[in-house]
């Protein structure tokens, strides 16, 4: 098998969908040995900010001298970022040899109750990480929590950085229910650390800890300037990133007596923090900035608008936005488009794409002054911009990883956003 077999073998599995359950990932886990449990994890759920706080505790970790996994989803270019040991991908050799490794196993399953992509590749990254003797793996959830495929672990803590809306159709519409969902990996004895505001998402997580007598951490605004990230310049910005690093911070806290880890190599590990296509600003040679944001739900472009008015106030910036429909476009478009002297609408890589024509109404509304086009692609997009000095990319993490590879700004190999396309519906309540 090439490795461009491989990805198509992959890709193929998404005509399984996506659904919540975990019967088929205990079963397909068990046929692969149970590599799970011979590994320590810190499992991450969470609405925004579950990337960057994975990134952050890797970093931490690994500063620290551990051999670390990393879990996350969606790539933005290559397959291999999703699964990482010391910040290092996946080879595509090794891509390939596990795909040979797993395809006999899932001919164990009925066509009916086959495995989907997200349950297949988690089963991967569990016997990657074991084969490479991995200290701890930092494991982020791909949707909700309870009966997402990364729920058959019984991490060391559970991680919920926040509850905002966000997949109301598989969640719920309240975030009370997105915070029951997301509460599903809470376990009985294992210390739950969470800078979730509002109170009825609250509730749930401190109650469902409470009956699994877990202990539980509440981070706020006022731990973001206790050391040792008192004075710490951050990497990635935006105010949002100190609340995730205060959740990093006090997830070693919680785990001091298990994994110890010093001050000053916590001050070590987020300083040296690097997390792609989140706020991430990109300077030229002549002076052109461009910002990568993936933005795609109300509380991450609320968070971009923030660090937009806080970083750059009186920037006269051009916007190119690109949003999927199953978002609250709308309320996007209403966050962002007032921050922009001009606004390129453009279509996201995706079957679930908002089209320009779509989104132009509520960018209008939001911002009258506003110059407000529609292209066909990114890439026109990008051209329609080739002049302007300041550029801010957003919405979709499908579109920002599109725009990394047309700016030639990652070493990665392009031609594998796709796979993070999935489809599916929503299970019933």
């Amino acid at each position: 098998m090439s490795y461009v077999e491989a990805i198509k073998f992959l890709y193929d599995l998404q005509l399984f969908g996506a659904k919540f359950g975990l019967e088929n990932t205990f079963h397909l886990a068990e046929l692969a040995g149970n590599p799970h449990h011979r590994l320590r994890f810190i499992h991450v759920a969470g609405t925004n900010g579950k990337g960057s706080t994975c990134a952050m505790l890797e970093s931490i970790y690994r500063a620290a001298g551990l051999r670390v996994g990393l879990y996350t989803s969606p790539h933005l270019v290559k397959f291999g970022e999703r699964i990482q040991v010391n910040r290092q991908l996946i080879g595509e050799a090794d891509i390939v040899r596990l795909v040979e490794w797993i395809q006999p196993l899932l001919a164990k399953f009925p066509k009916d109750q086959h495995p989907t992509f997200f349950e297949v590749v988690t089963i991967m990254a569990l016997h990657w990480f074991e084969e490479q003797k991995c200290d701890l793996v930092i494991w982020e959830t791909g949707l909700g929590g309870r009966l997402d495929a990364t729920n058959i672990v019984t991490s060391l803590a559970s991680v919920i950085t926040n509850i905002q809306f966000d997949h109301q159709a598989w969640l719920g519409d309240t975030l009370e229910r997105i915070a029951t969902e997301k509460a599903g990996i809470i376990k009985p004895g294992v210390p739950v650390i969470t800078a979730v505001d509002d109170r009825d998402a609250f509730r749930v997580l401190f109650e469902t800890a409470r009956k699994n007598n877990a202990p539980f951490w509440l981070i706020t605004i006022a731990q973001t300037d206790f050391p040792p990230l008192r004075g710490l310049d951050l990497p990635l910005l935006g105010e949002h990133q100190r609340m995730n690093a205060a959740v990093a911070l006090y997830t070693t806290r919680a785990l001091a007596k298990i994994i110890p880890v010093s001050d000053e190599t916590i001050r070590a590990g987020l300083c040296n923090v690097i997390w792609p296509g989140r706020l991430q600003l990109l300077t030229f040679p002549d002076g052109k900035k461009i910002i990568l944001d993936g933005a795609h739900n109300i509380g991450g472009a609320e968070s971009l608008r923030a660090a937009l008015n806080k970083y750059f106030p009186k920037e006269k910036l051009t916007l190119i936005l690109g949003i999927l429909k199953d978002k609250d476009c709308a309320r996007i478009c209403e966050i962002l488009a007032p921050c922009a002297a001009k606004i390129f609408l453009v279509p996201v890589n995706s079957k679930r794409a908002a089209m320009p024509t779509e989104l132009a109404p509520a960018c209008r509304a939001a911002n009258p002054q506003a110059e407000i086009r529609g292209m066909k692609s990114i890439a026109e997009g990008l051209a329609a911009a080739q002049k302007e000095s300041f550029l801010v990319i957003a919405g979709s993490l499908y579109l920002i990883g599109e725009a990394i590879e047309l700016l030639d700004v990652s070493s990665e190999k392009p031609g594998e956003r796709n796979l993070n396309e999935w489809t599916g519906a929503p299970s019933k309540r």
